[in-house]
């Protein structure tokens, strides 16, 4: 199965959070609120400077991702 390279997450027991899943590597879950990253990777050396060049374009694909999807929904 080929996912989606963003995926968007919704949970009760976090009502005013708004979730997106990245899965690519490197594979995160950003909540768009607060712009908190949880990493679904284990990072060393090398993969740590890289990760650090790609994170801001990241975060900001991830809340173009959001804003579309939610441009979508209202076009429905």
């Amino acid at each position: 199965m080929k996912l989606p390279k963003f995926l968007l997450g919704d949970n009760t027991e976090c009502p005013n959070d708004i979730f997106v899943i990245h899965t690519d590597f490197p594979r995160f879950i950003i909540n768009l609120v607060d712009d908190e990253v949880e990493w679904l990777e284990d990072f060393v050396g090398e993969d740590q400077d890289e990760l650090e060049i790609q994170v801001a374009t990241l975060i900001e694909e991830a809340s173009e991702f959001y804003d579309n999807e939610m441009k979508n929904y209202e076009l429905e």
